[in-house]
């Protein structure tokens, strides 16, 4: 299919090829897209980040480091793209992190300050900071989409979750403050809330299978939610079809959400 057939973007967050970022990519790649990448620096990470992305066909990707808490990082990634590509016309922001030390059922009144800033800094700041730096190159071509992967816990109380879900209630606040700031430029702004997927940040969740085991219990379509599916929405609000949407969340959890109980 070529429903992204023209477009090019960046895309933060490809950890292996279990991480929703992976799974994002394919979408956008089999639909046309050429995708660029930002990973963890690092040797590992980077070297991690390189196996899966090519495992997408792609043998030599655009791959540049970025800790996204340090500005200077993303000036060196945004101006590094900007010099070798055209256009910009998605930016996906799929970054979390918290230490793993206060993600357990309880511990969430014991959040100490540099947790709580350090979680808040690069799960939801990053993406008013990366969408700053894309928006000056998303405008010189009449706009563009950004999305940022969020969950459920920023909404009700997912036990073990704790600062990330904080974290979360952040960035899609975020999201639909960037979409009244960038709407007059022609740059969309939303969210895909994914339902619980076995991911590297997930293995660091307290009590993440009853997480899961629960979410496919209640979910009307009777299963867990799977990479493709988020990947589906993301092709989706990268493109044209969904040209009027913008500071949304997008439900992508088979429906789980929807139930009370």
């Amino acid at each position: 299919m070529d429903l992204l057939q023209g477009k090019a973007g960046l895309i933060f967050g490809v950890a292996n090829e279990r991480s929703y970022a992976w799974h994002i990519a394919k979408a956008l790649h089999d639909n046309g897209a050429q995708c660029a990448f930002a990973s963890l620096p690092g040797e590992k990470n980077e070297a991690r980040a390189r196996f899966a992305i090519e495992a997408l066909g792609l043998p030599d990707p655009w791959l540049r480091p970025c800790d996204v808490s340090r500005d200077e990082d993303l000036d060196r990634v945004f101006a590094d793209y900007a010099r070798d590509h055209r256009r910009l016309d998605f930016l996906v922001h799929s970054v979390a992190f918290a230490d793993r030390e206060w993600l357990a059922p309880g511990r969430f009144v014991g959040t100490p300050r540099d947790v709580f800033h350090g979680a808040l800094d690069v799960s939801a700041y990053s993406l008013v900071a990366m969408a700053r730096r894309a928006a000056e190159q998303m405008s010189a071509n009449g706009g563009g989409s950004i999305f940022a992967l969020t969950y459920y816990g920023a909404e009700k109380v997912v036990p073990g979750y704790n600062v990330m879900g904080v974290a979360k209630a952040a960035l899609e606040c975020s999201v639909r403050y960037l979409a009244h700031d960038l709407g007059p430029r022609g740059i969309r702004v939303n969210a895909i809330s994914g339902g619980p997927l076995k991911t590297l940040a997930a293995a660091g969740i307290g009590g993440f299978k009853e997480i899961l085991a629960r979410n496919e219990r209640r979910a009307p379509l009777g299963r867990a939610v799977e990479g493709g599916d988020v990947g589906g929405a993301a092709v989706f609000l990268a493109g044209d079809l969904s040209r009027g949407v913008t500071a949304e969340t997008l439900y992508v959890d088979c429906g789980a959400n929807a139930l009370g109980v």
